[in-house]
């Protein structure tokens, strides 16, 4: 080359020292985010006790990501490779385009190069993807049969739960490894000229092109070997697949996809020797006419064939068709979700009201559960919250204490912060450093009130007083606690955390230092640095309240820390704090569920649990489930954030399975102290689906569930659900079954007929923890003889019913000084029937109010009474005498309730038709007084309104005394 040409030639431009430093400052950035995000995991796994865990999950991640991603990587770059060594030795330039010819000398000049980028790039995502079917892979690898066998298979459940999605993971990645890697040797070849429209008229007699020939032939034979494993495990996954009646297989399926599988993967084999032969002497019209065959056969077998049979043979006469496989999943269903022992029991429920007709029930009444935990937050935060900055939850929760040496349901919640609120404004220190925890437990209890209306308190203030054993009263971890906090100090320093609020004028808050073990220790820098990388925090290196005794708090929230130290756990969505063994924890009930049990109904889960009270969960919506088991009861401390779980399940294959895989990471129940067994209850989120699948599973009779005469349906809410169509929630209460000679802690809920609005059915499971029946599910079915009342038409009758009208007139009036307020309506079997309970709250229109529990109104049978207690409703509806004491308390067992004007009325006292004839005159006089007050108003005559107003609110009060005089 001359001189001339060389000076010509194009000079590459040098990278200069800018571009590297800003790779390589990137890449240090990127390791270090991805280090401090290990190492700060690490540590918190620590905290709890939970390694294992962690270290167990990201050595199976990594092994999988390798394992996985090299194959992938490793089979298209030797295909790759392979189709470059078969290229042919000449080159043919006037049979190549422009762009082939380019292409061919990039491969030349860097074919490895070249072909490892694609590799590379398949292998990271395909890495990434196996990676994330780690606890697939774990479940698999310690996988424990369930001794239950598959009808048709005759395969244990656990092949379905743990070994089938495995296989299917695996062999539909190696399926798209071999295509990836068909793919890309073809690519290859074109590039090379091995193939192309050349040897294709040549009929692959071309000789430079048999090499390639054979070589894509060879993939072709393992793809459709892959794809005829692939077919047999879609065969076995018919067990898990929905059909138009139910989930698993059904006649169609037994016989025609059932047996095609087989047929479709044989042909699939022999398509693949085909191509294999191929591979020996190449002649593409026999593997030719075997992909044809196969896919001619997969249309008329697996398509055509099976609509064939379902239309012409098993839709003329589909129960009888169906019935043995329906009976199927009957069967397993109702083990799946754990309701084949329901006790259901018929049920001829009076209607007819007598005196001392509750005599039976005394042990029951003082029970009955009057304070509802969605109304009543308001209540407590306005007698309990002592600072705007503490906060309570929407809804209460609701739990059992023993009180005076009596078991008593109580409405609960945990005082925590609310930052939105801080009077100092949300600095960082504040934020991370004073405002750190709540304090307290306050406690109602759920059968009583105070004179005026209020819950009566046996744990409240600050410091917290009451009823309960000492306690640690702090809130460290809380379902608020949704951000970190820096606590500890070294001895001798100053405390700045905020613990109590002052006590009155010259009296200044009191400050505390956290002393536990909660947390991870950041004294040292090198967990310092780790963790102001992870959270985007450089106050933590530079902030003199990061000591060497300092521990940084977070993931705080109960449920966030229990889902973290058990993955494989469905969370209740329901925990609720409780004080056991002189702490506060959080009680939290966890499933181990799942969506392939062979031939179960599938259930989603979120819209089963999802009622007036719980909203769905937007990130759950669509989960399936068709196995479930409260296998676990966690608990969360609410101080040092302490994670225990207790195996509450102990022949659950799941939760066994899961055991094994992360060792000493469940306590054994043995382990679970008798304090916390009083306050572990059946789970509101396992009750929810099972009275879903109960309504239609409750039957054992295939014809039954298919013609679907006998649905049982849970209905509306109707005081919160009835335009959103929300369902009724399930209560917790304590009742006496009929024939039991005792009460017990129950979850309870009511049926409908399905599309009818009458009661149907009474169902309630023992939710006792302590008792040996606890679990135990009874059913009362309702005789169609005699409709009882469902909910929604109990709660028109109420609001119709004209005593009460009367009774809430003064405030459901236009301009009343007071709104009346409806809580739950609750339905005990009592008296030889089914007595619905409602009690009415009122809250005055004025800033600073609450609801205060104003009217209680009872309906059994046609009987309708209100009262200013339980105990005057009940003996309005039983003659005057209900037979029992609600133990209500106050002098004459029922406090006094003081009524709109200020004056306490004796709730004792019933009317009599007298007494309501003359109320109702009363009311009307009161009502024309209104409306001509208003009236005034309008016209501008305000001293005529006030004139007015006032003889009404006179008429009303006479018409109040009327009816408590009777």
């Amino acid at each position: 080359m001359s001189q001339e040409t060389l000076a010509d030639a194009p000079v590459e431009p040098r990278r200069g020292p800018l571009l590297w430093t800003i790779i390589i400052v990137g890449a240090l950035i990127f390791l270090a985010v991805i280090a401090s995000r290990v190492a700060t995991d690490y540590l918190w796994f620590a905290s709890i006790d939970f390694q294992t865990v962690f270290t167990t999950q990201l050595a199976a991640r990594i092994g999988l990501m390798l394992v996985f991603g090299v194959v992938l990587a490793a089979v298209v770059f030797f295909s790759q490779l392979i189709a470059y060594r078969l290229r042919p030795k000449v080159r043919r330039a006037n049979l190549d385009s422009e762009l082939l010819v380019q292409l061919r000398d990039a491969l030349d000049r860097r074919s490895k190069a070249l072909m490892m980028v694609p590799a590379l790039v398949l292998g990271v995502l395909g890495g990434l993807t196996a990676s994330g079917m780690t606890p697939t892979f774990l479940a698999w690898w310690h996988r424990t049969p369930f001794g239950t066998t598959d009808p048709y298979f005759g395969l244990d459940a656990s092949f379905f739960v743990f070994t089938l999605p495995w296989l299917q993971f695996v062999v539909g990645f190696l399926l798209f490894t071999l295509v990836a890697g068909g793919i890309a040797a073809g690519a290859v070849h074109f590039m090379t000229g091995a193939l192309n429209a050349t040897a294709v008229r040549n009929r692959g007699n071309a000789p430079a092109s048999l090499g390639a020939q054979r070589h894509v032939s060879i993939m072709l034979g393992l793809v459709l070997l892959t794809i005829a494993a692939n077919t047999l495990l879609d065969r076995y996954a018919l067990s898990v697949t929905p059909s138009t009646l139910f989930t698993g297989i059904g006649y169609t399926d037994a016989t025609t996809r059932m047996p095609v599988a087989v047929i479709i993967a044989a042909i699939a084999v022999i398509t693949a020797l085909a191509a294999f032969f191929n591979a020996w002497k190449v002649r593409w019209s026999v593997p030719g006419a075997s992909i044809a065959l196969l896919i001619v056969s997969g249309i008329l077998l697996s398509m055509a064939y099976p609509w064939a049979i379902q239309t012409f043979e098993v839709d003329p006469s589909p129960q009888e068709k169906e019935s043995p496989y329906i009976a199927n999943n009957i069967a397993a269903t109702r083990h799946a979700f754990g309701i084949e022992d329901v006790d259901i029991q018929d049920y001829e429920a009076t209607t007819t009201a007598s005196a001392g007709q509750l005599r039976s029930d005394a042990e029951a009444l003082p029970a009955i559960r009057l304070i509802d935990p969605t109304v009543v937050p308001p209540t407590f935060e306005q007698l309990q919250q002592v600072r705007g900055y503490y906060a309570f939850p929407r809804t209460l929760d609701v739990d059992r204490y023993v009180i005076d040496g009596k078991p008593t349901d109580s409405v609960v919640a945990v005082r925590e912060l609310n930052l939105a609120s801080i009077e100092g404004g949300d600095t960082w220190n504040n934020r991370r450093t004073v405002y750190t925890h709540g304090y307290g437990m306050v406690a109602a209890y759920g059968n009583q009130r105070e004179a005026n209306g209020e819950p009566v308190f046996f744990s409240g203030g600050i410091p917290t007083m009451g009823k309960l054993e000492t306690h640690e009263p702090r809130i460290y971890f809380g379902e608020r606690t949704d951000y970190y906090v820096v606590v500890g100090a070294p001895d001798g320093t100053e405390p700045v955390e905020l613990d109590t609020p002052s006590g009155g004028e010259g009296r200044t808050e009191s400050l505390y230092t956290y002393s536990g073990n909660g947390g991870v220790s950041i004294g040292n820098w090198f967990t310092k640095a780790a963790f102001a990388i992870r959270f985007g925090d450089i106050n933590l290196m530079l902030s003199d309240r990061v000591n060497e005794e300092s521990r940084v708090l977070h993931d705080r929230i109960p449920v966030q820390r229990v889902q973290e130290a058990a993955p494989w756990l469905t969370i209740d969505s329901d925990p609720f704090p409780s004080m056991v063994d002189g702490r506060i924890v959080w009680i939290i009930d966890g499933y181990t569920t799942s969506n392939t049990y062979p031939n179960s109904m599938s259930l989603d889960w979120t819209q089963a649990i999802s009622d007036s009270r719980t909203a769905a969960d937007r990130l759950l919506l669509g989960q399936q489930v068709n196995y479930v088991r409260n296998s676990v009861k966690a608990t969360v401390d609410a101080y040092d954030g302490s994670v225990k779980l207790y195996q509450w399940d102990e022949e659950d294959p799941i939760v066994n399975t899961w055991a094994k895989a992360f060792p000493g990471s469940i306590t054994p129940k043995e382990e679970i102290s008798a304090d916390l067994l009083a306050h572990l209850r059946y789970p509101q989120d396992l009750f929810k689906a099972q009275r879903e699948i109960l309504g239609r599973y409750h039957t054992v009779n295939p014809g039954t569930w298919y013609q679907q005469s006998d649905v049982w349906q849970v209905p509306n809410d109707p005081i919160r659900g009835t335009e959103s169509r929300q369902k009724q929630p399930p209560y917790f209460l304590t009742i006496r079954w009929p024939g039991d000679d005792t009460p017990v802690y129950s979850n309870t809920t009511v049926f409908v007929p399905k599309d009818r609005e009458n009661l149907s059915v009474y169902l309630a499971v023992n939710a006792d923890a302590t008792t040996d029946k606890y679990g135990e599910m009874r059913v009362l079915k309702l005789s169609d003889e005699e409709q009882i009342a469902g909910p929604g038409q109990t709660f028109n009758f109420i609001t119709t019913n004209p005593v009460v009208a009367e009774r809430l007139l003064p405030f459901n009036r236009q301009g009343a000084n007071a709104t009346a307020i409806h809580g739950n309506l609750l339905t005990l079997p009592l008296g030889g029937g089914l007595l619905y309970v409602h009690p009415i709250y009122t809250q005055a229109n004025t800033s600073g109010s609450y609801p205060a529990l104003r009217f209680i109104v009872v309906r059994f049978g046609e009987q309708i009474g209100i009262g200013d207690t339980l105990q005057a409703a009940l003996d309005q509806v039983f003659q005057g005498d209900a037979g029992a004491d609600t133990g209500e308390g106050g002098a004459d067992g029922v406090p006094a309730v003081v009524d709109p004007g200020g004056e306490p009325t004796d709730p004792g006292s019933q009317p009599t038709v007298v007494g309501q004839e003359r109320a109702r005159q009363l009311l009307t006089e009161a009502q024309a007084l209104y409306e001509s007050a208003d009236a005034a108003m309008k016209e501008g005559n305000l001293g005529e309104f006030q004139a007015r107003t006032k003889a009404a609110e006179e008429k009303v009060a006479e018409a109040i005394k009327a009816l408590d005089e009777g």
